[in-house]
């Protein structure tokens, strides 16, 4: 069984739970496990390097210093402020030294110069591959339109192994599920992050541009690997109703819970009813294209 040290963040235990759950699941049919590595911190997120950039970077490095291999994420925002330590300290004397000094006060020192940070879809699309994916699917998604969301730090350029305006990895996942995948032009857009909880109106349009989309569309589900852009326009799509006078109701749910249940999950081992947005017409649609295991 090939093994990988699993840095959950804070919304995979919490809002995002059943991304945790689902990608433990995923991960076991596949042969491999998450280890989640012991006594972790909040990476530092946005709001924290916003407030105090040393601190944040210090929070992060922590983590870092936990292993001494690769680690691997399911939440964008921890795959981008965890590579943004690495990069701080590798390229700069000061911060390294900076860093050093914070870490020495609590009995840990940092070696990343061949430390990997990887995303969850990465380490499927690259390590366990297409091919390895598509064996394992045993209950096609067929009948189904998905529109696939990366959100916009997933591929950004300076950390991302991915195209940084077009990636296609999760599009190609989808696909191997059996689902009809639908070319999402919001795919790489912002959700408005922790905007919500500032400047709520502003990130209430960037979610309705988002949901305008996949309704259009009429997809059965937009499917996200950011734990952040699922809460926000899975939580908030009753706000984005209200205050743009519209009716969306379009399920949010995670890549593994998709890719869960393309590999023989049901959707309560996938714990698809966490979702705030009824997901009676998905199941309904997703009864119609074969047999529920």
């Amino acid at each position: 069984m090939r093994h990988y040290s699993y840095y959950p963040g804070c919304s995979s235990h919490a809002s995002a739970a059943e991304y945790d759950s689902s990608a433990k699941l995923v991960m076991q049919a596949l042969d491999t496990k998450l280890e989640e590595i012991s006594d972790w911190n909040c990476c530092g997120a946005t709001v924290l390097s916003g407030e105090n950039y040393l601190f944040s970077l210090l929070a992060g490095a922590r983590n870092l210093a936990l292993l001494d291999g690769d680690l691997v994420t399911g939440c964008n925002s921890c795959y981008v402020t965890l590579n943004r330590v690495k990069k701080a300290y590798s390229g700069s004397e000061e911060w390294q030294e900076k860093i050093d000094e914070g870490l020495r006060e609590i009995g840990q020192s940092l070696n990343v110069k061949e430390q990997k940070v990887r995303h969850l879809l990465q380490v499927l699309y690259e390590d366990i591959g297409l091919l390895g994916l598509g064996a394992r699917v045993s209950r096609p998604l067929e009948g189904l339109r998905l529109a696939p969301y990366y959100g916009c730090q997933y591929s950004r350029p300076q950390y991302s192994y991915s195209h940084p305006e077009s990636p296609m990895e999760l599009e190609e996942v989808l696909a191997l599920c059996g689902a009809e995948v639908v070319e999402f032009d919001h795919k790489t857009k912002c959700c408005g992050s922790s905007l919500m909880t500032t400047k709520e109106e502003q990130a209430l349009d960037l979610c309705g541009d988002i949901l305008e989309e996949a309704n259009l569309k009429g997809v059965d589900a937009i499917v996200t690997i950011c734990p952040l852009c699922q809460l926000n326009l899975d939580a908030f799509q009753p706000r984005v109703n209200g205050l743009l006078n519209k009716q969306y109701s379009i399920p949010v749910l995670f890549f593994t819970q998709v890719l869960g249940m393309a590999f023989g999950y049901s959707p309560e081992e996938v714990q698809l009813s966490s979702s705030l947005t009824p997901v009676g017409d998905f199941l309904v649609r997703y009864k119609e294209g074969g047999l529920v295991r």
